[in-house]
């Protein structure tokens, strides 16, 4: 996100991108040559580990699965509630009205991803991004339940994509920058300091 957020608008995750889309942030033509970038990159990327480690080393290449007596349907509301709260990030540190909440945005998409996973990964693997789970079931040539890493993460974002574009997006009197503040705050005292000569005087 640091790095490439200002090129591409750092999507990376499918789930996102279609937060996006439902939001009406991105075009249906952009967000799906996001979408085969995005799974274009996690196959190259779980090719690059299967031609970099030794096959004793590469234990699925992270693929992510179900776990025993995880059921489809559960499995399908733990990844929803992982994309919901993923994109409801996204768009809570992405509003164009809250311009202090961008300086932030990469570390708190990347801590909401990290406890993501602190939490469920023994259920589903915790995959958040059908591209990321796209990329290890083609190399592995495993496609048990991959649905459920298409329709939980995307479900989960459009549905935050919605609520927070409808209900809780800042209003645009909020838009104001953290120097315009400071600048604020700065004159007030000038004009403070400047009316206390003025009584001596």
């Amino acid at each position: 996100m640091q790095s490439i957020g200002h090129i591409s608008g750092g999507h990376i995750n499918p789930a996102v991108t279609a937060g996006l889309l439902a939001a009406g942030k991105v075009s249906l033509v952009r967000a799906g040559l996001y979408v085969v970038a995005q799974c274009a990159g996690a196959v190259a990327g779980t090719a690059a580990l299967k031609a970099l480690l030794p096959e004793a080393y590469q234990n699925g290449l992270g693929h992510t699965g179900l776990k025993e007596h995880v059921q489809d349907m559960q499995g399908l509301g733990i990844e929803f509630f992982l994309g919901f709260i993923l994109v409801l990030c996204v768009f809570g540190v992405c509003d164009e009205n809250k311009p202090d909440s961008r300086f932030v945005a990469p570390l708190a998409i990347g801590l909401t991803v990290t406890l993501g996973h602190l939490g469920v990964v023994e259920y589903t693997g915790a995959s958040m991004n059908p591209a990321r789970s796209f990329g290890t079931a083609l190399i592995n040539e495993n496609w048990n339940q991959h649905w459920v890493y298409w329709a939980g993460p995307i479900l989960g974002g459009v549905c935050a994509a919605l609520l927070y574009s409808q209900v809780f997006k800042a209003a645009p009197s909020e838009a104001i920058s953290a120097s315009e503040r400071y600048r604020a705050v700065a004159d007030e005292k000038e004009l403070k300091r400047l009316d206390g000569k003025h009584d001596m005087a």
